[in-house]
């Protein structure tokens, strides 16, 4: 038998979590939604080669560039970019069938999505943004990725001072130094953000039911 409360319906919340290339993300990310159960990630669509040990339909849906566009042009899309050459792109459907049964959405996407999904979002969207400890550090786990050729590790360096200068736009800030400690400050920014009464759709009605018994 549950306790009382705890099956007051709630509307599911969208965490996104940006960052410079290599500061992170994708690490918490996968870390997140193993230690987590209640949180899904969602899956984008992108016109991008897969990297090595991704799956398709897991990691992302991987499509060419004119099945993209198609899906921007018909608004199948909550947000789209474009990064490196490559397109990117948010489903709209699956994401608003998650948050109407009270799951939530993890997203890896960038500074220009995530404006974007603040514009269609609202109140459904908590925004955190990982920043590396010095850009010397950041250097080298893009080198250490060992996923890109020199040239691809020397571009994302010039992108990263554009990407964090949008720190600012976010709810809320993690400075990567540990892994462990920022999956910590982000697992609390989730607990925090999911008792907040704008997302306690049941609430009404679980609060008239205490007052009837008064």
């Amino acid at each position: 038998m549950s306790k009382p409360g705890t099956d007051i319906a709630r509307r599911g919340l969208m965490l996104v979590l940006s960052s410079p290339s290599g500061a992170g993300k994708t690490t918490l990310s996968r870390l997140l939604l193993e230690a987590d159960p209640n949180i899904r990630m969602s899956v984008s669509v992108t016109t991008r080669t897969p990297r090595p040990g991704e799956v398709d339909g897991e990691d992302y849906r991987f499509v060419d560039e004119a099945t993209f566009l198609q899906m921007r042009d018909r608004d199948e899309l909550l947000e789209w970019a474009e990064v490196f050459g490559n397109y990117y792109g948010t489903p709209a459907g699956p994401v608003e069938e998650a948050l109407a049964a009270g799951r939530d959405m993890l997203f890896d996407i960038d500074w220009q999505g995530t404006q974007q999904l603040q514009e269609s979002a609202g109140n459904d969207l908590v925004r955190v943004f990982i920043l590396p400890p010095s850009a010397r550090a950041l250097e080298e786990r893009l080198k250490k990725r060992a996923q890109d050729p020199p040239e691809v590790v020397a571009k994302r360096m010039a992108e990263a001072s554009s990407e964090i200068s949008h720190w600012a736009e976010y709810d809320y800030v993690v400075v990567n130094h540990e892994v462990e400690e920022s999956l910590a400050a982000i697992r609390t920014i989730l607990s925090a953000e999911r008792l907040k009464r704008q997302r306690g759709i049941g609430l009404n009605a679980f609060v008239r039911s205490i007052q009837s018994e008064l």
